[in-house]
């Protein structure tokens, strides 16, 4: 069950504070980054949510968020619609599109249910790649980002941009905290641990699977909106499987079932491919060398060990006395 610590407090309090500061005095490169960094997070946050705390690993999330891409951009250009309704509208779409393939996925379990949702991914691929008013293999221009000029906002400008996405990072996470802690989410985690438990007591777990994964893709579907205003275009691409791929990579490195874990995932994940890409063009080799090595040391990727060692140092020092301790403190100053 989804629970909060003083460490965890205390990462995300950090991970705020560098991203403030860091977007503070980037340059336009910088700013980029930190927009990218932010959509990755929402989406592994997405998969988190089911995958950590459900036991449903997806392959489907990539889809979803392109899904929300593609559904702000229509909304927006053919619909006529203003950016927020647009944001609105797709982020409603996508979670419709999610609470089906939740229901239709929500037997299997497994193996099956990750080919199930591949299966559906790669469904939705195929028909936006073929399909006329999507723009085909060419993708959609012209997609417009929020006009916030009303609070004296420009978020055409690189440094404010950043900044809304990690406000929306931001609110996407108290969200999914908010969600995780409730009925639902507590229902989620009983079903994980024990399907016929939860329908002995009465639960439809059909039921829950699908709104948690209703959940998850609109939360999928606003990284999608701001995938799409970030490059303010939008391609087949971003459904493809290998970005589903990509994010559950992402919440394995950072710490599956943690919720601030795939953050710290998402951070380092771009940084190491963008600094190992510059020395060479295999950066897929270095990021999956060492996915193999966190997940064969057994940890619960970098935020999981962290954690691990900070609750084994804890009642250690706990444990001893205050002499021990100023013996100690002497010690390490010396």
């Amino acid at each position: 069950m989804f629970r909060h610590t003083p460490f965890r407090y205390a990462t995300l309090a950090l991970l705020a504070a560098l991203a403030v500061l860091y977007t503070l005095n980037a340059e336009y490169f910088g700013l980029e980054l930190v927009a990218e960094i932010a959509v990755l997070a929402i989406l592994v946050l997405a998969l988190d949510m089911v995958a950590g705390f459900g036991g449903m690993v997806s392959l489907c999330h990539g889809a979803l968020m392109g899904i929300g891409a593609y559904a702000y951009a229509l909304l927006t250009t053919a619909g006529g619609l203003t950016a927020p309704v647009g944001m609105l509208g797709a982020i409603a779409i996508t979670a419709a599109f999610a609470w089906v393939i939740g229901a239709i996925c929500s037997r299997s379990h497994g193996i099956y249910f990750i080919m199930a949702t591949l299966a559906m991914g790669q469904m939705a691929y195929s028909y936006v790649f073929e399909a006329p008013i999507f723009g085909g293999d060419d993708g959609l221009s012209g997609i417009s980002r929020l006009d916030l000029s009303l609070i004296g906002l420009d978020l055409n400008d690189g440094r404010s941009f950043a900044f809304f996405c990690l406000v929306m990072l931001g609110l996407a996470y108290g969200f999914s905290a908010l969600v995780l802690s409730s009925g639902l989410g507590r229902s989620l985690s009983g079903v994980m641990h024990s399907e016929q438990r939860m329908r002995a007591l009465g639960a439809c777990v059909w039921r829950v699977k699908a709104d948690m994964f209703g959940v998850s893709g609109g939360i999928a579907g606003l990284a999608g909106v701001l995938a799409a205003q970030h490059v303010m275009f939008v391609s087949p691409g971003l459904l493809a499987w290998t970005v589903s791929g990509e994010a559950l990579v992402v919440v394995i490195l950072g710490g599956l079932g943690t919720l601030v874990g795939p953050l710290v995932g998402a951070v380092a994940f771009i940084m190491l491919k963008h600094e190992i890409s510059d020395m060479t063009s295999y950066w897929h080799l270095v990021v999956g060398l060492i996915l193999i090595a966190v997940v064969m040391s057994g940890a619960n990727g970098i935020f999981g060990w962290i954690e691990s060692q900070v609750e084994r140092w804890r009642p250690r020092r706990a444990a001893m006395t205050d002499e021990e301790i100023r013996k100690r403190e002497v010690l390490s100053d010396a």
